[in-house]
């Protein structure tokens, strides 16, 4: 049955069973089979094998015959079964000489033995064998001829001659021509190897695509394609991606043609890894300081990165856990420190190029719940006592203000002061020069200059005075232009009169002017009655 699959396959690579599916195979296989040789027919195609109807010489020989046939007499055979046609000839020869080839598919690189065969096997001498007429080899005792290795060269019409010597016939004999053609060997077994292995890529980096065919001869031709696209991406063995991009993912296929046949490589596939890059912990800031019992969660991503991408989490630098979250619950002290997640991602199962992104430090300070509410108390009692000072700032400037905005109308004469109590007589408050004495214990208000006069002189725009007199230099009217109008000197002060007859009181050491009019100062008005007193007089 072996042989009867090698004559097969013989018949297909000559492209005859491309066109009819009935074959007729020969035992032994040889061809052409010579009649002495006991030879077995039989009829494979379509249909039961009791349909087959046999033909031999162009004629009807046998209507619904076996699929198998003895042959017993010489002639061109054939088989038909319905539906499918006559099968190729075979002729069954029974000459004098006979040369035979082997019946199956003679291709490139194989040895192949050529046999001159004579009647019944009687002894053939001085045997030649020819190619295209041209003597090969000749051979003394022998009948056979080995061609290795073949190359398409050795296609061609063969023959042999040689001296046959019988009972029946002796003599020079010259066989029939028999056609043997050489066949590339089929092409097979094409596949595509990748460097890096795998067809894995990191972007950015250089990869190699290789067509390897398993089997086939003769000058090859390639092209490479990816997904369903019939375009070329090249027609070399080999394909260089020198910069892989991420459109270069896909599956590759490369095709191999010997000019007879074509035949395609399963295809492969190539992934382009993108390494992971920026790799980020969120959120970014926590509230400082995270007080004792709070959840804390914390979440690790990168910006880019081919999956899978695995993330581990490392507090002060040593491992604590895995994966993109890290869930603390309610934290303690213990959970401070530095945190940091490491992202990371492979190519190929093996891990055979690792890349790894490393985020930047998050710092997690934990604080005793008891700590933190002193230290939100001392928080608050800041913040009131900057809010105090503030308030304290803005209302001194606005009296600072209203003070500034209130010293030319103190500067004039023209100003109107409160009253002050009456005095001990009228005629004092007029005079221009002499001494005036207070009382112990009674004080005038000159709301104007902010002076209090009292039995100890009162104070002086805040700053008290020891007990002095007040004494007149000179009885000219108008008010001082320089300080050395009233000589200095703690307790000192000088009256003056202007022309309209107001009174004008200057202390030395200070150089405060206020005034006041004569009638004033004896007056008593409205709510004054009753206040206390001053007694003026000059000595």
């Amino acid at each position: 049955m072996a042989r009867k699959v090698v004559l097969l396959l013989w018949a297909q690579t000559l492209g005859l069973a491309g066109a009819q599916t009935t074959q007729l195979l020969v035992e032994p296989p040889w061809t052409p089979p010579v009649l002495w040789d006991r030879v077995t027919l039989t009829c494979q195609g379509s249909g039961t094998a009791a349909a087959t109807t046999w033909y031999k010489d162009g004629q009807r020989w046998r209507l619904q015959g076996p699929d198998r046939l003895r042959v017993t007499e010489s002639g061109t055979y054939q088989c038909d079964r319905p539906g499918t046609g006559l099968s190729p000839p075979v002729s069954v020869f029974n000459a004098w000489l006979v040369l035979q080839v082997p019946a199956r598919a003679l291709l490139e690189g194989d040895t192949v033995t050529l046999r001159c065969r004579s009647w019944q096997n009687n002894p053939a001498t001085w045997v030649s064998f020819y190619r295209e007429e041209k003597q090969l080899q000749l051979f003394r005792d022998g009948t056979e001829l080995s061609l290795s290795p073949l190359r398409l060269h050795h296609s061609g019409r063969y023959c042999c001659r040689g001296s046959v010597d019988s009972e029946v016939s002796r003599g020079w004999k010259e066989s029939a021509p028999v056609t043997v053609t050489v066949h590339r060997v089929p092409l097979s077994g094409v596949s595509v190897s990748a460097e890096p292995p795998g067809g894995q890529v990191a972007l950015g980096d250089r990869l190699v695509l290789s067509c390897v065919v398993a089997t086939g001869t003769g000058p090859l031709s390639f092209s490479w394609h990816r997904g369903d696209s019939w375009a070329p991406l090249g027609t070399s063995p080999h394909l260089e991606l020198r910069h892989v991009g991420d459109n270069d993912s896909g599956h590759y296929q490369c095709r191999a043609s010997d000019g007879d046949s074509m035949a395609k490589s399963v295809p492969m596939n190539v992934t382009v890894l993108v390494p992971v890059a920026n790799a980020t912990i969120s959120p970014g800031a926590l509230a400082q300081p995270v007080r004792a019992g709070d959840p804390v969660t914390l979440r690790c991503s990168v910006q880019v990165g081919s999956a899978p991408v695995t993330f581990t989490w490392l507090r002060n630098g040593s491992e604590v856990a895995r994966g993109p979250l890290l869930e603390l619950g309610d934290v303690h002290v213990g959970h401070s420190g530095t945190y940091q997640c490491v992202a990371t991602n492979q190519l190929g199962q093996d891990g055979h190029r690792v890349f790894r992104a490393l985020s930047l430090e998050l710092a997690l300070t934990v604080t005793p719940r008891a700590h933190w509410d002193t230290a939100v108390a001392v928080n608050i009692g800041r913040s009131l006592l900057f809010l105090a000072l503030l308030l304290g700032v803005i209302g001194g400037c606005h009296w600072w203000q209203r003070l500034a905005a209130r010293k030319p109308q103190d500067s004039a004469p023209t100003g109107v002061p409160r009253p002050c109590p009456p005095s001990a007589s009228t005629s004092d408050q007029r005079a221009a020069a002499g001494t005036l004495r207070g009382t112990a214990g009674p004080r005038c208000h000159l709301r104007e200059c902010d002076v209090t006069l009292g039995g100890n002189w009162g104070s002086l725009g805040g700053i008290e005075s020891p007990q002095g007199s007040l004494t007149a230099l000179h009885s000219t009217p108008g008010p001082p232009h320089s300080s050395s109008q009233c000589p200095g000197g703690t307790g000192h002060f000088c009256l003056f009169l202007d022309p309209k007859g107001s009174v004008w009181i200057k202390a030395g050491e200070m150089g405060l002017v206020c005034s006041a009019l004569p009638a004033q100062l004896g007056k008593e008005e409205g709510p004054a009655q009753g206040a206390e007193q001053i007694l003026v007089g000059f000595a």
